[in-house]
């Protein structure tokens, strides 16, 4: 079975590189099941009701967020209502929405899919490690085939929670700081692992933004309105090999492409 998980969608240059390249991104890699995060995918800054309904209709089967899940109040009803659509596994009770959940593929196959934040230079929330290894250990009972997206900040944070639930989920990849590494390994215990797969968005802004708007902030420490770069878009993602009946990933590979032109 082999899984595609998308990088932070972000904005319209996102999102339209997304659908121009997921049919064929979907044929080439002869994908089961397609993962994103969208965090960002509404104007670089949360998800609403009408990109997260875009996304699903371009394609994508399930959803993953962060710490901007909440910025547009409209998606918390999607939330609820649409297993699709998750949330940070390790936000509070009674926060909108789920942090995991069962995806069935075309072919019949169930797939587990787990979010999780991180703590370090983010929001104390809590604890991502003990919530990520109990939901894998949950979601067995269901399906071997187990992908966590760990939203954080630090790497060594995401090191470390990828080797904490080793051989309990087919694949920890990290989503939040818009910048592919080039670490990507199978762990001892067959789990897939990247601490960033990057951004789907703006090539030529600073992590998704404008670059003059990001560089008048660093220059003169006043705030600035952040607007989503113009220009050609990327798209960061990573395609995950799993044995459907261990649940343990053969390999994890990168993807990274920048369209010719941009249509904006």
């Amino acid at each position: 079975m082999r899984i595609l998980f998308i990088g932070d969608i972000h904005g319209k240059p996102g999102r339209r590189i997304l659908t121009a390249r997921l049919p064929e991104l979907r044929r080439e890699h002869k994908l089961a099941l397609v993962i994103a995060n969208g965090e960002n995918s509404a104007g670089g800054a949360g998800i609403s009701a009408e990109t997260a309904r875009e996304l699903l209709a371009s394609g994508v089967d399930a959803i993953t967020g962060g710490n901007h899940t909440w910025q547009h109040r409209d998606a918390y009803e999607l939330l609820d209502s649409d297993p699709r659509l998750l949330r940070p596994l390790n936000y509070p009770p009674g926060t909108p929405g789920r942090g995991a959940t069962v995806v069935t593929t075309r072919t019949g196959s169930k797939v587990g899919v787990i979010n999780v934040q991180g703590r370090v230079f983010m929001a104390e929330l809590d604890d991502p490690f003990r919530a990520a290894r109990a939901e894998c250990e949950r979601l067995r009972d269901t399906t071997p085939v187990i992908l966590v997206d760990f939203h954080a900040e630090a790497t060594s944070e995401k090191i470390a929670l990828g080797w904490y639930p080793d051989g309990r989920c087919s694949a920890v990849v990290g989503t939040h700081t818009h910048v592919q590494t080039a670490d990507e390994r199978v762990l001892p215990g067959g789990t897939a692992y990247i601490t960033d797969v990057g951004m789907t968005g703006p090539r030529d802004g600073v992590i998704g933004m404008d670059r003059e708007r990001i560089l008048e902030r660093f220059l003169t420490q006043l705030p600035v309105r952040f607007e989503v770069a113009a220009g050609p878009a990327q798209l960061n993602a990573v395609v995950v090999d799993v044995d459907e009946e261990s649940g343990r990933a053969r390999s994890i590979s990168r993807i990274a492409e920048v369209e010719q032109a941009s249509a904006d």
